[in-house]
């Protein structure tokens, strides 16, 4: 089916470096950043702008906060009576904001929208933040024993790869590593000024200690403040911003394809289902095919690069054979020889992704498209995967319970 194209005409994102409590600031004050950064990196007014979309997961629980639409008409006064609603569904809360965004200018209810994403974690001990995410789990039916639920979660994934097909830490340690790498050339990047030694990536108990089971400190996404927003348009809008600006239409990053698959909350009664597949979560592979197939992709190989959900090592790991780099099992193939690596024939996570730029769960799934948008325009600055012209994201929420991917390409 076709679909009316979506325009990236701009977009922001804030210091994932950035402590927000310390700096006293809040949900508001991330999301106002983010929100009048892409407004100009667009070339936008806010009297432009027709309608609203937040991606939050926990507002509530970190900082007592819902209701985040309605934060809209205090960055602007141009936003005033403007129709906006927050969406939650986890680490891909930012995705389903942009999905019912892009919904809204297919449909041609609006001809220009904005999409912004944010999450505060900073402000309470790392033991609460783990709590407080640990509400994408089914709460009081798993994880119930776990220190730290997420980590324990995605060891599990681990432990499934390791049943079926056998992992070794060397590749975990590796993904982590490429990440972190680069991250260093990413001025927004929370850990691009951390300090690592030679035994940092590998199963050294002092270097890189034990969190949960496989999981080690370097395999785990970062606990991060931050917000990103971009700027929607339609064919219309488009078309006469291009004019405006002196641009044609094909200079413009658009967003050509779209899959989104939800699966059971529970992780064990996704492993159950999927024990007779080759694939450890086959919606996973199926939300990538369907966004593939609606922009076009015959091979995944048609890609220029991917930014992909990295929440933990063992999540990049699983992607790399859902995305269809490797055969099921073999992720480790498209590792040692440096396939997903910057320079790599398909680099993944040019930005540092969850684990080296940051991880504010409900802005991540709009970073990723930011990023995407910026890699295919060739302004991704130091973090540039040279001619890229078509990249894709992967965003999942919880234990691949929600799971959106987009194709963004000029």
């Amino acid at each position: 089916m076709r679909h009316n194209p979506i325009y990236l005409l701009g977009g922001a994102q804030t210091d994932f470096a950035v402590n927000a409590a310390r700096q006293g600031q809040g949900l508001f004050e991330l999301l106002q950043s983010a929100v009048q950064g892409a407004l100009q990196d667009a070339g936008v007014d806010a009297s432009e702008v027709q309608a609203g979309h937040v991606g939050n997961f926990v507002g509530e629980l970190f900082a007592g906060q819902g209701q985040l639409g309605g934060m809209f008409a205090a960055i602007d006064p141009a936003f005033y009576g403007m129709p906006a609603g927050r969406h939650e569904a986890a680490c891909a809360s930012g995705s389903i904001a942009m999905l019912a965004a892009t919904a809204e200018l297919e449909a041609s209810r609006y001809d220009c929208v904005i999409v912004a994403g944010v999450e505060l974690e900073r402000n309470v001990p790392g033991a609460l933040a783990a709590q407080h995410l640990g509400a994408a789990t089914w709460v009081g039916e798993e994880a119930q024993d776990a220190k730290y639920a997420w980590p324990h979660m995605f060891d599990l994934v681990g432990q499934e790869y390791a049943r079926r097909y056998g992992l070794k830490y060397e590749h975990l340690g590796r993904i982590a590593q490429i990440n972190i790498e680069n991250a260093r050339r990413n001025p927004n990047a929370q850990t691009r000024d951390w300090e690592y030694g030679p035994r940092s990536f590998l199963a050294d108990d002092v270097a890189n200690p034990m969190i949960e089971g496989m999981i080690r400190r370097q395999d785990c996404g970062q606990v991060t403040d931050g917000a990103a927003a971009v700027v929607l348009a339609n064919e219309r809008f488009a078309g006469a911003w291009a004019a405006r600006h002196n641009r044609s239409l094909d200079s413009i990053a658009r967003l050509t394809g779209w899959g989104h698959s939800t699966a059971h909350l529970k992780l064990d009664a996704k492993l159950r289902a999927s024990a007779q597949s080759p694939y450890v979560f086959p919606h996973v592979r199926a939300a990538i095919q369907d966004a593939l197939r609606r922009a076009g992709v015959a091979d995944v190989f048609q890609l220029d690069g991917i930014e992909t959900h990295d929440c933990f090592t063992t999540t990049e790991y699983m992607a790399i054979d859902h995305f269809g780099i490797t055969a099921p099992g073999q992720s480790w193939r498209a590792i040692e020889d440096g396939t997903i690596a910057a320079g790599g024939r398909l680099p993944i996570n040019a930005s540092g992704g969850l684990i080296g730029l940051g991880h504010p769960v409900g802005a991540t799934g709009v970073r990723m498209v930011l990023d995407t948008a910026r890699q295919v325009t060739g302004r991704a600055g130091a973090c540039q995967i040279e001619g890229a012209r078509r990249c894709a994201t992967l965003n999942i929420g919880g234990s691949a319970t929600t799971v959106v991917s987009f194709v963004v390409e000029r």
